[in-house]
């Protein structure tokens, strides 16, 4: 399947990577929930029948249609990010304590949970309390599903299947508009309950085929099952649970756990101060993931029926639905360079792309008289398109890919939740805060079309944040990476990393905590060529007593009489 799509597995990877890939797919589907769910509610605000169900006396016009006012509004789009946000949180204690795949089927019960309030409720407030409960599920779910892709995942693809959840999103939307499409038109509650409804369609698939999944590896070695680790990653691989290249897969892994415990402890506050540079990840997990909000597609995504209503379009629902379009097909060009380009260099041009078309939207609305509307309209929709695409392409899933990669796994789930939850309380003040930004009216700014100002502004900001700030993660193993973030000192200087480190080695030859060899061992030199800085701050290191054939493992030794030395085992 993978060749057909265009990758190829390595051809000194042993096993096959067919399982793993299948499950990471499946369980990419989790983006489907936060899809529909947002794509729902964009096409659910604009419909007559849900105006006349939720009024509370309020007129939105001057020819006396009753409607919600803009508060309302904020409010009903904006509980599923407040909720969001206390999921991001409660998946990592969640993730750690009962492992990630049991965490994910807990967090989508809650959604369904949240559903089925918003189904039957005919008032805000019990609308409020379902969006509330299925916004828990989704936040937690959006920290779960890329950590578990990220830790089952071979490093050759492990970006791509990252991505699979964000092209999730995008068919989530674009189901959402189909349905939106057909129901709008219908009298009565159902127009709306339908929509909502069919959120439990593939939420309960998602629970039954959770069930029968492995846990990642990686937890089950967090959690001290190396025989549970090694049967999960059998499964995973394809692989006899004592064939040498399993055996040496999970052994790195165990190394590298044991090396990450031994430079300190995995509490909240090392995530911001702990070693190797975890205050610098997660500032760069949490930049990121704000910035991805920023960019303005949830503008677009929550508000694009009701904005191009009130920019003159035509059809604002069949616009809608061609938005959704372009944001899937564009999705899939970035599955296929996330690997070829790299993170780094897609996530730059998204940027530039994104803040060339937010700036031509804004700057025509501002020159564009009255009289050229119809052109503005048109404009409007070409440009957005291409926005669209370019989000699509870059920042839409190559965000979730690298917040997933550049965390060590003793504080992975934790760090990601604080990242994740950073992205949900963006989200959160974005979609209460701009019917306030575009809408006329005492107290509201009025900007129209001109918000793509502010838009275009942090896109350029982001391009900025992308060159100095992201390391280049692909091709790597998760392992690997952590060496990258010790020897490499700027971000524009990883793409050039080779890795030459095994943590193995590290461990058995009883490296001091800073991780370098000593000048005698053979990973010395090979690691100072590409070494770009020695601060003077390093730990003196420990000489070795015996040679590197006496330090060798058993299984290393098997390895090499059975003529497999030449076989990468770090995927």
């Amino acid at each position: 399947m993978a060749i057909a799509m265009g990758w190829h597995k390595p051809d000194n990877v042993a096993g096959s990577s067919a399982p793993a890939i299948m499950v990471g797919l499946f369980v990419a589907t989790g983006g489907l929930l936060f899809g529909y769910d947002t794509g729902t509610i964009n096409g659910i605000l604009a419909m007559k029948s849900f105006k006349s169900q939720f009024n509370t006396g309020y007129v939105e016009d001057n020819e006396g249609h009753l409607g919600l006012s803009p508060s309302q509004i904020s409010i009903i789009v904006a509980i599923l990010s407040a909720g969001t946000v206390a999921g991001a949180l409660i998946a990592a204690p969640a993730g750690d304590w009962i492992g990630r795949r049991i965490s994910i089927i807990v967090s989508v019960c809650v959604f369904c949970f949240g559903v089925i309030f918003q189904v039957c409720a005919d008032a805000i407030p019990m609308l409020l309390a379902g969006r509330f409960f299925a916004g828990v599920g989704v936040g937690s779910v959006s920290v779960l599903v890329p950590l578990y892709q990220s830790e089952m995942a071979p490093k050759w693809i492990r970006g791509t299947l990252v991505c699979a959840y964000q092209l999730s999103i995008t068919f989530g939307l674009l189901a959402a508009s189909i349905v939106n499409l057909i129901t709008q038109g219908m009298d009565g509650p159902p127009a709306y309950r339908i929509p909502m409804g069919l959120q439990l369609t593939w939420a309960c698939v998602l629970c039954l085929g959770l069930l029968i999944l492995p846990e990642t590896p990686r937890f089950l070695i967090k959690k001290g099952d190396k025989h549970a680790a090694g049967l999960a990653l059998s499964r995973l691989r394809r692989l006899d649970i004592t064939h040498p290249a399993l055996v040496e897969e999970l052994a790195e892994i165990e190394a590298n756990h044991d090396y990450e415990l031994a430079l300190g402890s995995a509490s909240y506050r090392d995530i911001f101060i702990g070693s190797p540079h975890l205050g610098r990840r997660t500032l760069t997990g949490c930049g990121l993931q704000m910035l991805q909000q920023l960019t303005g597609i949830n503008f677009i995504m929550y508000y694009g029926t009701t904005f191009f209503t009130s920019a003159g379009v035509s059809d604002p629902f069949l616009i809608s639905l061609v938005m959704n379009v372009i944001n899937v097909v564009s999705t899939i060009p970035g599955l296929f360079v996330v690997e070829t380009w790299g993170r780094r260099k897609l996530l730059l041009v998204g940027a530039m792309g994104m803040a060339c078309c937010q700036l031509v939207i804004a700057i025509f609305s501002t020159i564009a008289s009255d009289s050229q509307s119809s052109l503005v309209a048109k404009l409007l929709i070409v440009f957005v398109s291409l926005f669209v695409f370019f989000y699509a392409a870059s920042w839409g899933p190559v965000t979730w890919v690298v917040t997933s990669e550049i965390y060590p796994l003793k504080i992975r789930a934790k760090s990601m939740s604080v990242s994740t939850a950073s992205n949900w309380l963006l989200n959160f003040g974005i979609a209460y805060g701009t019917p306030f930004m575009v809408e006329e009216g005492t107290g509201y700014a009025a900007l129209g079309a001109k918000v793509f100002y502010v838009w275009g502004a942090f896109c350029i900001l982001a391009a900025i944040f992308v060159y100095g700030m992201i390391y280049e993660t692909s091709k790597i193993s998760l392992e690997q990476i952590d060496e990258m973030y010790e020897r490499v000192a700027f971000a524009w200087k990883s793409k050039d990393f080779e890795p030459s480190w095994s943590f193995q080695q590290l461990r058995d030859d009883g490296f001091a905590d800073s991780g370098i060899p000593p000048p005698e061992h053979e990973l010395h030199q090979q690691a100072s060529r590409t070494t770009t800085t020695t601060t003077s701050e390093s730990v003196q290191t420990m000489h070795t007593e015996s040679s590197t054939n006496e330090n060798q493992s058993e299984e290393d030794k098997i390895i090499h009489q059975m003529g497999m030395g030449n076989v990468d085992f770090s995927y």
